[in-house]
């Protein structure tokens, strides 16, 4: 009669939990593993890749491991043990998170004074540490609010279109339509009374115009004196210079530009 077989019998390790359940792709944190059955546990394997054992309890129900580095995404977590490799648990490598670029869903005013000064709001996503520019030209008092709103004042500029640029450390987004510089208005001259004078100069005269405000006036190339204009901009009263006699262009000048009175001033 045969002796009894006194070997013990090992039972299969069951991994139940891996704790937490996700972890950085750059590994090295801690991960408490979960099971029946994990004593004497030879190795343990995040995707196949090896971890580093910390500790086993006694009763083979628990290990702590340093995870390993892995690329991001779902691996299975395995144990071996002298009676084979466990069931496998989930765990989760999550990568960097990477910021989204900003994004511009209202933009007000879209014109503005090419002397800048303009205050603008910018609605939008991941608009956190933000700064704008004006065709190149950075806004000025650019403050942001729960990335989401954005404001700030424009800058100087030259006339024209120029595209609005809002940056963060993530990119840059364009917004559509960009923002139209408006220069001040040309002036217009339409009428001179009167219109004929004595060489002499001295003839008080009075321009009908609009956006007259800040002129100066030339007749035959010479400045009148004494120009007034009133605080409608529509009407300018000066005093013609000493001129020869003849036609002489009538030419009023602002900031703007310039404008040429039909007829001009007779001198006689």
């Amino acid at each position: 009669m045969s002796a009894p077989n006194l070997l013990p019998i090992v039972s299969s390790p069951t991994l139940i939990a891996a704790v937490p359940g996700f972890g950085p792709t750059a590994g090295g944190n801690s991960v408490l593993l979960i099971g029946t059955n994990l004593g004497g546990a030879t190795s343990v394997t995040f995707g196949g890749t090896p971890a580093t054992i910390v500790s086993q309890d006694l009763f083979g129900f628990l290990i702590t491991v340093v995870a390993p580095p892995h690329a991001a995404g779902n691996v299975p977590v395995v144990v071996t043990t002298p009676a084979g490799a466990s069931t496998p648990a989930n765990y989760t490598y999550v990568g960097p998170v990477v910021p989204s670029p900003p994004t511009v869903l209202v933009f007000t005013p879209p014109t503005g004074p090419t002397t800048g000064g303009t205050p603008f709001t910018i609605v939008g996503t991941n608009l956190t540490g933000a700064s704008v520019t004006f065709g190149g030209v950075p806004a000025v008092g650019v403050t942001v609010v729960g990335g989401v709103l954005l404001t700030g004042v424009t800058p100087p500029h030259a006339a024209g279109n120029v595209p609005v640029v809002v940056t963060t450390p993530a990119g840059s987004t364009t917004v559509a339509g960009g923002f139209t510089y408006v220069g001040p208005p040309l002036p217009t001259a339409v009428s001179i009374t009167p219109s004929v004078g004595a060489t002499v100069g001295g003839t008080p005269i009075a321009i009908i115009g609009t956006n007259l405000t800040g002129a100066t006036v030339t007749i035959g190339g010479v400045p009148a004196t004494n120009v007034v204009v009133d605080a409608t901009g529509t009407v300018l009263a000066a005093l013609t210079p000493a001129g020869v006699a003849g036609n002489a262009a009538v030419v009023v000048t602002t900031p703007a530009g310039s404008a040429t009175v039909s007829g001009g001033f007779t001198y006689v």
